[in-house]
């Protein structure tokens, strides 16, 4: 089974994915990693994001073990992420990986979940479930203030507000897989939901598709 979640950032897709697969014993992958991994390459290099030709090469040998730094979260890493992912070639790089983790779920495992921006409409087109996270822009900003200050970050609402917004808008403009719902997607909006609430509903319809009709 592979469940497919997309949506911005700090809209809580990845908490309500790692929860789904802890629940069904299913492989997770947070694709958003994928890309945070490029970002922090170059920027552990002193390169700008924006330079295509060494993020290409950087998505073309990704090194993993980037996924254990600490950075890999920080804003600035996301920031970057955000760059490099409208990039058609990183993307493409990085797209059989993706499709490969779904198909074949490490570990033995009977079921896959992928979180990103576009599981269910380019990586897993026909997946079994296909969820849409979202929430306003001012709920997200306040989601990512709240946790760099649990990091003892500096964090200031406007800036993060301000970078929300800019993310979104290059994830949606993209030409190439730009942030939308599948056609096919259940829409999730967590503004006013917590998430254990998220999670219930979600598992729900996990278990709707599990069960034999």
């Amino acid at each position: 089974m592979i469940i497919a979640i997309d949506g911005p950032a700090a809209a809580g897709k990845g908490t309500l994915a790692r929860r789904l697969a802890a629940e069904f014993g299913f492989a997770y992958l947070d694709t958003g990693a994928l890309y945070r991994a490029v970002g922090l390459t170059l920027l552990k290099r002193g390169i700008d994001p924006a330079d295509t030709t060494a993020a290409e090469d950087a998505s073309a040998n990704l090194d993993l073990s980037l996924f254990d730094d600490p950075e890999l979260r920080a804003e600035a890493t996301g920031g970057a992420a955000s760059k490099v992912a409208a990039m058609p070639r990183v993307r493409a790089n990085l797209l059989d990986f993706q499709k490969n983790f779904a198909a074949n779920p490490p570990g033995g495992k009977k079921g896959a979940v992928l979180d990103g921006r576009d599981i269910g409409t380019v990586v897993c087109p026909d997946a079994d479930l296909k969820l849409f996270v979202t929430a306003s822009a001012e709920v997200r900003a306040e989601r990512r203030r709240l946790e760099m200050e649990g990091r003892g970050q500096a964090a200031d609402f406007d800036a993060i507000l301000a970078d929300v917004r800019a993310r979104d808008e290059r994830d949606m403009g993209r030409k190439d897989a730009p942030l939308k719902p599948a056609e096919d997607a259940l829409l999730l909006d967590t503004s006013n939901l917590d998430i254990d609430a998220v999670f219930l509903r979600a598992a729900n319809l996990v278990k709707d598709r599990l069960t034999p009709q």
